[in-house]
């Protein structure tokens, strides 16, 4: 840390913001460094050459981002539209420091919703015999528009591993957080029907293992026995709009450092 300190020092470098964690049982070290460009004598062009000798000396893994830079988002999902609705107006409002550039679907039951704010909207229609050759044409959509951020707004389809290949911590996945005990299509009636005392959802990186990435963010709220299923309901969705876009908040704001199965996440 106090390598880099010293770097950016030298450089005239006035730091934000900066944060470490130690992960007390791999002893892996990691830290976030912010700071300002304004009076920085390299020019961006040039950080990372000249960064490098020190990570190397240093044996780093690291990433250089540029907050400015604004990454281009592609929303997948399939019937429920809260979380697509909350999105789209965060987005309009500048809430989000990226822009989403289109929505794909597997139905065209939503193609008003993303239409209504100027996004175009794409279907790709998926049965068991054609996922992977469907799949594909969504990548290609993707490459095409230089999508930097991929998030399942409640998509109701199992990614092939060579579609969370291509974006290794770069798809960001929203579900309740029953799983694995309550598992099927309705979660919320089965936690009806157990008495359930707390109801929550989870945001994720997207691997190959369903359900198995990265947590980013997680939110919970009580339920009563005065609560009915549809309650449970409304009140799960709700905590999926609030903790989905906070974890595409804080990946945009480049604060998420995947580990192993774990994340620091430095808000």
């Amino acid at each position: 840390m106090a390598q880099i300190s010293e770097f950016l020092y030298q450089n005239n470098g006035n730091i934000v913001h900066a944060d470490h964690h130690i992960d007390g049982e791999t002893g892996l070290f990691l830290m976030r460094v912010e700071w300002e460009l304004d009076d920085f004598q390299i020019p961006r062009a040039e950080i990372g050459s000249q960064f490098a000798p020190i990570a190397e000396r240093l044996k780093m893994q690291w990433r250089l981002h540029f907050s400015d830079a604004v990454q281009r988002i592609a929303i997948l999902v399939s019937k429920y539209n809260h979380c697509l609705y909350d999105l789209l107006l965060r987005n309009v409002s500048g809430e989000l420091s990226g822009s989403i550039s289109l929505v794909i679907s597997n139905h065209p039951d939503l193609q008003i919703v993303p239409e209504r704010f100027g996004i175009p909207f794409h279907v790709f229609p998926i049965r068991p015999e054609n996922k992977r050759e469907q799949e594909q044409k969504e990548l290609e959509l993707l490459a095409s528009h230089q999508i930097d951020l991929v998030v399942l707004a409640r998509y109701m389809q199992v990614l092939g591993p060579e579609f969370a290949g291509e974006y290794p911590n770069r798809i960001i996945n929203i579900h309740h957080s029953f799983l694995p005990a309550f598992i099927g299509s309705r979660p919320y009636h089965q936690a009806y029907d157990r008495g359930v005392k707390l109801i929550g959802a989870t945001s994720h990186y997207v691997t190959e293992q369903l359900d198995d990435g990265p947590i980013i963010e997680q939110d919970i709220v009580r339920i009563s026995h005065r609560d009915s299923v549809d309650d449970l309901i409304r009140k799960g969705r709700d905590l999926e709009r609030v903790v989905l876009a906070r974890a595409v908040h804080l990946h945009l704001g480049f604060r998420v450092l995947p580990y192993g199965k774990k994340t620091a996440v430095f808000d």
